[in-house]
């Protein structure tokens, strides 16, 4: 391990002071010129009346901080992102706000939703924290699955507008544990999509641990008071069913402690590998061999640990290719005083932490991240970082001066050559300091609620109500993209699409999880600057199949078919 982590600090050197880009780190402007953009939060007239229940009656159980997670979901496929909002519930014995259940809220099309969370059939009550979206039947309507404290469900889309649970009849009925991050894998690519559950500590009412900060009065404890519990692997079978694969996979570790699950190719050999960020236990990158069994390489890699060999508090996770360097690098939310790891991809197994000399670690170094993500606000064709921040300890100021309870989010533009710069007040309305404002939130996800192609934000907070922020004032160009598997899996998740524009080239994958606890939607945007047009398309499906694409005009979303080609595409509506 200290041979990987010296190897790990040299390279960092070797790139950030005899890179030829060095000079211009020192000597250039603090941001080039873009769009004037900002996020205006339009929750409560967008129709969202939502608040938070985390079950909380001062006892100061451990799951009560954790949620709530969120996502984008187009269950009715009209083409328009709908919401799903993850909720708790009271503990028994200690009711006191009635039933809480999941909410499910219709995209309009005009800027409102509707709730229709009875009427789907999710009006479920259960103590859930995530949330991951897939066709996990290749029916054409994408299913939910919510992990929870205690039992997690599977919900399947019918088709009609409502949803099934059908847990017990796909063979995930069982498990009693503190399920958090979760995504859909097709990791064996037959065609069929997997389950990847993360699951925390070893937790229960009756097993809660007495923790302090100051000596007098009840805290939420660490992690490192419980004892740990594996990831699961849910093999799909078909018809319906899974089988619990950890064991024969190589995923059973009952010391991790893990919170957000990313999939990713780290080594480009078309097969998807697992990232789950554990809190207080090293991080785990596991490795898929192909033959349906996974090799933990995490320490190797080096992101096990921070520089210094200390395993941090992972949080929030994603993937992708910031730099157009080929591979795709990582982040990871850590605890207040940590900072965020913005792990960048060597290209030969290794990964190096960029965060201690960049404006991304100084600016998070006191926040407490849980939810983030790379996505291309601007459409400027680079993508920029989203982080999501809010302490566990609503008494922490007390103790620590330096660190807040409610923090603001934090928003970094990808400035190219690696660099990133905080523009977080910069996008904030002037009517206002909503986006910016301090919140006490959890999980965040993007989409494009509006059809003008630019990318929209929604983020929960604990106890609290999500806030829905549309994405104004940008002029780039951008181009949608939405895949429909027939070999491989319906929604093409897994599946990597290279867009080239003149002498601009970039990729994205298709992904389920990522983020905390949260879902962002499957459709791809690209951002294409002043381009009006993308000159070539490629998409590498899961199973194989190679498409290409050429002269594609801007300022649509177009739907491809695997093996088939375009299918179908919408114009954009006016921003």
């Amino acid at each position: 391990m200290i041979r990987s982590l010296n190897r790990n600090s040299l390279r960092a050197w070797i790139r950030a002071f005899a890179s030829p880009y060095f000079l211009f780190l020192l000597l250039a402007p603090a941001g080039f010129a873009q769009d004037h953009i900002t996020f205006h939060d339009i929750t409560a007239q967008a129709g969202i009346h939502f608040t938070h229940n985390n079950g909380a009656f001062g006892k100061k159980w451990l799951p009560e901080t954790m949620g709530p997670g969120c996502a984008f979901i187009d269950y009715d496929n009209d083409g328009f992102p709908d919401i799903l909002l993850v909720n708790a519930q009271d503990w028994p014995g200690h009711a006191k706000k009635g039933a809480t259940t999941l909410k499910l809220y219709h995209n309009n099309g005009n800027g409102t939703f509707t709730d229709v969370t009875q009427k789907s059939g999710l009006d479920i009550s259960l103590f859930g924290l995530g949330v991951a979206i897939g066709d996990y039947d290749n029916d054409g309507f994408d299913d939910i699955f919510i992990t929870a404290v205690g039992q997690s469900h599977l919900f399947h889309n019918n088709g009609n507008g409502t949803f099934t649970d059908v847990t017990k009849s796909a063979g995930l009925w069982g498990p009693n544990e503190f399920s958090t991050g979760a995504a859909w894998v097709d990791y064996d690519r037959d065609g069929k999509l997997d389950l990847v559950v993360a699951n925390y500590v070893q937790w229960s009412e009756q097993t809660d641990i007495y923790c302090t900060l100051d000596g007098s009065h009840k805290s939420y404890c660490t992690p490192e008071s419980y004892k740990g519990t594996s990831a699961r692997l849910w093999h799909n079978l078909g018809n319906g069913k899974f089988e619990d694969a950890t064991q024969k996979a190589g995923l059973y570790d009952p010391t991790s402690k893990g919170l957000g699950v990313a999939v990713f190719d780290y080594n480009n050999d078309g097969w998807p590998d697992i990232l789950i960020a554990n809190d207080t236990q090293p991080n785990k990158l596991y490795l898929n061999k192909k033959n349906g069994t996974f090799e933990e390489r995490a320490v190797p890699a080096g992101i096990a640990f921070s520089e210094d060999g200390v395993a941090r508090a992972g949080m929030g996770v994603d993937a992708v290719d910031y730099d157009r360097s080929g591979s795709a690098s990582l982040i990871i939310t850590n605890f207040a005083n940590q900072m965020l790891s913005l792990y960048h991809n060597e290209g030969d197994g290794l990964f190096v932490d960029e965060a201690p000399r960049s404006e991304v670690g100084h600016a998070t170094l006191v926040t407490l991240g849980f939810g983030c993500f790379f996505f291309d606000y601007d459409n400027d064709g680079w993508q920029d970082i989203f982080v999501a921040d809010g302490h566990i300890e609503d008494q922490i100021e007390s103790v620590q001066k330096r660190v807040s309870y409610a923090e603001p989010p934090h928003l970094f533009r990808n400035l190219g050559n690696g660099r990133f710069k905080e523009v977080t007040n910069q996008v904030t309305e002037k009517s206002g300091n909503g986006f910016a404002s301090p919140k006490v939130a959890r999980g965040a996800a993007y989409a494009d609620i509006n059809n003008d192609g630019a990318l929209d934000l929604l983020m929960t907070t604990n106890a609290g109500s999500p806030h829905l922020y549309l994405n104004r004032g940008g002029t780039n160009q951008s181009l949608r993209i939405k895949l429909v598997g027939t070999k491989s899996n319906r929604d093409g998740i897994g599946a990597v699409v290279r867009v080239s524009a003149g002498s601009d080239k970039q990729w994205l994958s298709v992904k389920s999880g990522s983020s905390y606890l949260s879902q962002s939607e499957l459709v791809l945007t690209f951002g294409l600057g002043a381009k009006n047009r993308a000159d070539a398309i490629e998409i590498d499906w899961p199973s194989g199949q190679v498409d290409k694409l050429a002269n594609i005009a801007a300022g649509q979303t177009i739907t491809v078919q695997e093996a088939k080609g375009q299918i179908a595409s919408r114009q954009y509506g006016k921003k």
